[in-house]
């Protein structure tokens, strides 16, 4: 049944993307110029894909905006001109309430990301991601029950791990994963059309607070892995140590540690380049060096053709454990998500929802969670299980700088470049990040005077990123009535200082590598050209002024033996129950300052060995 708003929210929606598009309207008419119909049709795909707790705050502030053209002039702001929508735009992006800032943001970065994103004929039918290849094993219509020894819930890194080695055990084992499966190349990686099919909420995922924090998850078979750009790390021996001392977690030194990390390596391929670096990726470590700062190629899980060259597949789930798992006679039921469980005598009873066949139940004596540090303290907190859950999330919050340069340094088959600067690690890292037109644009943003570079160039211009070690700790809570888990995350005073001082330190290390102009994303940000204009940057990031984001979280429910304040045992086991196990990022007990794939892993095949060996 229609809302009985959606025609007017429809109006105020088309009217912004024509508003908010038209000053990136540049060259040819199939390049940049309206219709904006595509724009339109995706913001209300993105809009219906929110949060479901954000749905309706969005829906009233959308239509109080377009209300509020009455009190400016006596019209909606659907109904008026082009020149006067764009100033009633400009008023609310500059105003001094956040929340006038933040829906013009919203609805200025999906503008900006679908027109950026056309394709020479662009359409607005909603993208069909083709299904992955039958295989045996998995479920296409599962019934309304299912037994099994044991289930795992995430098909992620964590989860892929702990279901194959489980399977060639000879466990029978049931993988539960909401989201769809689809092939590796379903879509273009750091695509809007990957943003659209593989990531949860389309990618809207938020940690709320004064400074937010915009985050991705992977929704679909292989997780995060599917989605990320595969830069694989093994946890530094000084964080290994301090998680055996301060959270009392037994087996974790680096000789215990480093066989796990071994056969993880071999399995997803986990190299370096064969050939040359991207001219990008090659400017970061020029300026560092220039500087007598510490910078490294940071491996990736890819598999690399013998002919050489900078091409590769990278190794995700649904490449290697997926089909181990499998072809050990594995069952995978992907679009199924898991509500609620509890336990009937010596069975877990998993309360689940199929997205085309509604309700069903699994039943099985064990049950690994590996869903992720948003996903699992969600589900054990919708289950009544709550002490230690979700307490003390983490994660590395990162703010970006868009560098021009006087000469070419990207190309649209560019990737992830993978030189990262390690110099002041743990406190601070910087690297650099996708940087296709579309997510140049969209860094863009803070800079409106400088909207068309992106378009004109797009080729000599990279995003960057400063990331810290954050000490927040942030809080994963279910709302009553509502699907989707409320993420909150106060930035401190001394990480908002260590994020000044990190931006302060890249541009540093970019305008040394030669760059010509930096855009760094801060709210109406300065242009920066010169050391001497580094002054302008601040030393204190402000308040709901900084453009934040991250791709690693974790620690929602740390491990250890230290009851006080460890939601699992040293192994995963949660304390206080039997035969129900974490195996994702929410068991690391702090941020380890690097991408957590390589412990995720490790830890994962660590635990599900010990549960095998004491089975």
């Amino acid at each position: 049944m229609p809302h009985p708003f959606s025609d007017s929210y429809h109006d105020a929606v088309s009217a912004l993307a024509y508003t908010l598009a038209s000053r990136h309207a540049v060259g040819d008419p199939a390049d940049g110029q309206a219709p904006f119909n595509d724009l339109t049709a995706f913001i209300l795909r993105q809009r219906a894909r929110l949060p479901d707790y954000l749905r309706g705050p969005m829906l009233a502030a959308t239509l109080g905006f377009d209300l509020a053209g009455l009190a400016r002039n006596g019209h909606r702001f659907h109904t008026q001109p082009p020149a006067v929508r764009r100033r009633q735009a400009e008023a609310w992006k500059n105003s001094k309430f956040g929340f006038a800032r933040d829906l013009l943001r919203y609805y200025e970065s999906l503008a900006t990301l679908a027109l950026y994103s056309r394709e020479p004929s662009p359409v607005s039918a909603v993208p069909v991601a083709p299904p992955a290849p039958p295989a045996n094993g998995v479920l296409v219509e599962p019934g309304r029950e299912l037994r099994c020894e044991v289930a795992v819930v995430g098909s992620g890194p964590g989860g892929a791990i702990t279901a194959c080695l489980l399977a060639e055990a000879g466990r029978d084992v049931l993988l539960i994963e909401e989201g769809p499966f689809l092939p590796l190349h379903s879509c273009r990686s750091f695509s809007q059309q990957e943003m659209e099919q593989k990531y949860r909420n389309g990618g809207q995922t938020i940690a709320m607070g004064r400074t937010k924090v915009a985050y991705v998850e992977g929704c679909c078979v292989g997780g995060g892995s599917e989605i990320n750009s595969g830069l694989y790390h093994r946890t530094p021996p000084e964080v290994l140590e301090h998680w055996r001392q301060e959270f009392q977690v037994a087996g974790l030194t680096e000789a215990e540690l480093r066989p796990h990390f071994e056969a993880c390596e071999r399995e997803v391929s986990v190299s370096t380049l064969p050939g040359a670096a991207p001219a990008a990726s090659l400017k970061l470590h020029e300026g560092a060096v220039r500087l007598g700062w510490k910078s490294l190629e940071a491996p990736r899980w890819f598999r690399y053709d013998t002919g050489g060259g900078g091409g590769g597949i990278r190794q995700t789930m649904t490449q290697t454990y997926l089909p181990r798992f499998l072809s050990a006679g594995g069952r995978l039921l992907p679009d199924a998500r898991v509500d609620r469980l509890r336990k009937e005598g010596d069975q877990w009873l998993l309360r689940a929802t199929h997205r085309a066949h509604g309700a069903l139940e699994i039943r099985a004596p064990t049950v690994f969670l590996c869903a992720g540090a948003v996903q699992t303290p969600a589900l054990l907190r919708r289950s009544g299980i709550t002490r230690n859950i979700g307490d003390t999330l983490q994660l590395h919050p990162t703010v970006k700088v868009v560098a021009r340069f006087p000469e070419p340094v990207n190309t649209l088959d560019m990737g992830v470049p993978v030189h990262q600067v390690k110099e002041f690690a743990p406190r601070l890292s910087f690297g650099c990040s996708i940087s296709s037109p579309a997510y140049l644009a969209l860094g863009m943003i803070d800079h409106p005077a400088s909207a068309g570079e992106a378009s004109r160039s797009w080729d000599r211009m990279a995003n960057y990123y400063a990331m810290i070690t954050a000490e927040a700790r942030g809080s994963v809570r279910q709302l009553p009535g509502f699907q989707h888990a409320l993420v909150r995350y106060p930035l401190t005073a001394n990480d908002r200082r260590n994020l000044a001082d990190g931006l302060h330190k890249l541009c540093e290390a970019l305008l040394a590598a030669g760059a010509e102009a930096l855009f760094p994303g801060l709210n109406h940000g300065p242009r920066l050209s010169s050391l001497d204009e580094l002054r302008k940057l601040p030393t204190l990031l402000p308040e709901g002024l900084a453009n934040l984001m991250t791709i690693h979280l974790f620690s929602s429910c740390p491990m250890g033996e230290d009851l006080a304040r460890c939601a699992a045992d040293s192994y995963g086991r949660l304390h206080g129950f039997d035969n129900l196990y974490i195996g994702d990022a929410s068991l690391l007990c702090t941020a380890p300052g690097v991408n957590p794939q390589g412990s995720i892993m490790a830890l994962a095949r660590r635990n599900v060995l010990r549960f095998l060996k004491s089975g």
